[in-house]
Order: C-alpha cells, then structure tokens, then sequence
C-alpha cells in the first residue's frame, strides 16, 4: 500500500488502509455502494448550508450527495441520511461558497 494517494478534500473517507473488521462488516450487511466525486461533496456541502443551515465537512455530506445522485431511485421513498462532523476549514469553505451551483 505504500505510495498510495488518495485526491479529495473529504479527508474523512479518504482510507488507504482496508480494515480486516471494516471489510468483514461491509461483506455480511453491504448490499451496494455509490461513489461520489469531490464536486458532489462540495454541492451537498452547500445545499446543506443553504436550506438547513447545518454545516458538514465533507466526510459528513457524503451520504447527501450519495442521496442525491441516487434522487430518482429514491424519489417516493422514505430515506434517511447520516449528517456528521462539521470539521470543515475556513478556507474550503470559502471556496465551496464562491463556487457556482451544480
């Protein structure tokens, strides 16, 4: 594993390492998984500051913008989304805001 990088902001969810019990877990209780790319995160980052006025790192709105690209799957549905960790910089957040919207 050595050499290993790992390119996101969302340095939460940036493993390099797998688990042996994280696996295991993920093996007997994952049915699937939806990856999501640092522009996503940074929407969903956003979104969440905008119409909820809650702030998450980008770790902790993984799962928003997982929901959101799976928005048409989910559409009817009741859902719910782990929001966590507001350990979000001052300057990535400037950034994020001075973004334009997806």
């Amino acid at each position: 594993m050595a050499g290993l990088s790992v390119t996101t902001f969302a340095d939460g969810v940036a493993t390099r390492v797998p688990f042996e019990n994280t696996q295991r877990i993920m093996r007997r209780y994952l049915d699937d998984f939806v990856l999501v790319d640092d522009r996503e995160i940074r929407a969903a980052i956003r979104l969440l500051l905008e119409h909820t006025h809650n702030l998450a790192e980008g770790a902790g709105a993984v799962s928003l913008a997982a929901a959101l690209k799976l928005r048409e799957q989910l559409a009817g549905r009741k859902t719910v989304i782990v929001l966590s960790g507001g350990n979000l910089s001052l300057e990535n957040l400037r950034s994020i805001l001075s973004e334009d919207s997806p």
